[in-house]
């Protein structure tokens, strides 16, 4: 496949990025960073999580959130979902799309959502089958596609076993997930060439994480090899398992987004207002987060700053 003149970001920071965080954040505030999203232009959007409160209790708020947020006809709010029952919970609160995580190994699996990979597979029909009941989509994520720290590296191979899996069950939105920020660009191009070859009635994404450096590298090579939507969490918030620690860093959408827009992709976002998002992320959690545009601005806003500069010095008195 060639490289799409536009890409979709999917932004996942309300949800994966602030459920790591210890302090709750009101639900007023998840709300307004959800709205500064949209009104970026963000069209796709993982707006929260239906899951046990005892197990994430920073998204108890979930229906309330997704009660008061702005809607626009083009937006599409995803829930991720760990079962049937939080898959009609994420239905009833209006989410047009619920997402669903199996991991490639079966030791860890079993440890993030307490079953083996087999009865993780039914609990993904039983997702789809009650999405499709609702006319509603159901998208799936393989977590660990490049690495997994109880079982160390996964073969390509089990992916696209996997991806198989699922794509024949009927899912049609599948995203490849780095969720320990292990994988390296030769890697992402070789395991998408074969997914895009394998399974082309399988829309594909990506989930990036930036916990060594490759986060964009690994995203423009997948986008070379056909790959157009991407996920990334505003000024890089969040990004760290639930269960193991030290898997920080998930792909500021900043960053992303002014990649693809200095190489003259579309995506839809308005910069400027993305950045405000990305301030007000920093507000809401009360720490400098990762993003380095957030930090250094663009190419743009450099050479500007630049000119003010110069233009304010020739304006001093000699």
């Amino acid at each position: 496949m060639s490289a799409s003149a536009r890409v979709t970001i999917v932004e996942v920071g309300p949800r994966d990025g602030l459920q790591i965080e210890k302090t709750f954040v009101p639900t007023p505030r998840k709300i307004e960073l959800v709205n500064a999203l949209t009104r970026a232009g963000i069209r796709r959007m993982e707006v929260t999580s239906f899951v046990s409160p005892r197990v994430i209790p920073q998204l108890a708020d979930a229906a309330e959130v997704m009660a008061a947020i702005e809607r626009p006809a083009d937006a599409f709010h995803i829930a991720l979902v760990p079962n049937l029952k939080g898959t009609e919970r994420a239905l009833a609160s209006g989410a047009d799309s619920v997402k669903i995580v199996i991991c490639t190994s079966e030791r860890y699996n079993q440890r993030n959502v307490g079953m083996s990979i087999a009865d993780s597979l039914k609990n993904c029909a039983e997702v789809l089958a009650a999405a499709k009941g609702a006319a509603k989509i159901a998208e799936v994520v393989i977590g660990l596609s490049f690495g997994c720290p109880i079982e160390g590296p996964v073969p390509e191979d089990k992916v696209i076993a996997l991806a198989g899996r699922v794509a024949a069950m009927g899912y049609t939105e599948i995203s490849i997930a780095d969720s320990m920020g292990l994988a390296n660009p030769a890697q992402v191009r070789s395991m998408m060439r074969r997914l895009l070859r394998e399974y082309p009635q399988a829309h594909l994404s990506l989930h990036l994480h930036d916990t060594r450096g490759l986060g964009l590298a690994n995203a423009l090579v997948a986008w070379e090899e056909g790959i157009d939507m991407f996920d990334s969490s505003i000024a890089g918030l969040g990004g760290s398992s639930v269960v193991v620690s030290g898997a920080t860093g998930n792909v500021a959408t900043e960053d992303l987004v002014n990649m693809f827009h200095e190489m003259g992709v579309q995506t839809g976002i308005n910069m400027d207002k993305l950045q405000e998002a990305g301030r007000l992320a920093q507000e809401i959690i009360g720490r400098q987060l990762p993003s380095r545009i957030l930090a250094s601005g663009t190419p743009a806003q450099f050479y500007r700053r630049v000119r003010e500069e110069e233009e304010r010095k020739a304006a001093l008195p000699a």
